[in-house]
């Protein structure tokens, strides 16, 4: 049995999320603020966490900071939920490592198939040949879930490791968005592909040494993207 964090500090979006989360199966835990949440973390196997971003006592942002900053948890997936809809808020949240991003009010029974999505990458995760890869001066382990540049480890989020994994397993091949996001998201995102272009924009941050001219992830102009043959 999964079990699900839920983050929310009005208590019956708790419930509610609660209530249907368990109706499909999935045990869960409940946090009214981030100090909670990050001690329920501490101490308790969690499979996904869904946090809101307005709390009173550490906002669902630094929540995520630390969340990503732990070893013990920095994969661990996380579907923001928050008020704001504004592209720029949407952007800080997936650049801080959020997996996905939920605008209040939501549909219960959506969040529901993002968590299902979610929870099923996790497990469909098996390397396919290789284990490890490495080009020029990056190694990426599938079974670890690791990446090294220069030998020094690389943070990245869940769907930016999946989104490099299906980049690499298909090396030489131009992927256009709308498959990128049917892959790695396993839904219709919003019907916004803007999003595939934000994760590509944070693994060349991550792993080119030039991102205006980068070296692995190659831009096929209207079309999409393709890891590059030559990066070896």
């Amino acid at each position: 049995m999964k079990s699900i964090l839920i983050v929310d500090d009005e208590q019956h979006i708790l419930e509610l999320l609660k209530f249907n989360l368990r109706k499909e199966g999935y045990n869960t835990f409940e946090a009214d603020s981030g100090v909670l949440a990050l001690e329920i973390l501490k101490h308790n196997k969690v499979d996904l966490v869904i946090l809101d971003i307005m709390m009173s006592d550490k906002d669902g942002y630094e929540v995520l900071k630390e969340i990503r900053f732990n070893r013990d948890t920095k994969n661990l997936p996380v579907i923001l939920l928050s008020a704001k809809s504004e592209e720029i808020d949407k952007i800080l949240g997936l650049e801080l490592g959020a997996d996905d991003y939920i605008t209040k009010p939501f549909s219960v029974k959506e969040l529901v198939v993002r968590v299902k999505a979610l929870l099923r990458r996790v497990e469909s995760l098996k390397p396919e040949v290789e284990d490890k890869v490495k080009f020029g001066d990056v190694e990426v382990d599938f079974s670890k879930r690791t990446v090294k540049k220069n030998n020094q480890d690389v943070s990245l989020s869940f769907k930016e490791f999946e989104l490099l994994k299906l980049l690499i397993e298909n090396k030489g091949r131009v992927l256009d968005r709308d498959f990128i996001l049917q892959r790695v998201w396993g839904y219709e995102f919003d019907g916004d592909t803007r999003t595939v272009d934000v994760h590509i924009r944070f693994l060349r941050r991550k792993l080119e040494d030039d991102e205006k001219n980068p070296r692995y992830i190659e831009t096929v102009r209207g079309v999409g993207y393709r890891f590059n043959e030559r990066s070896e």
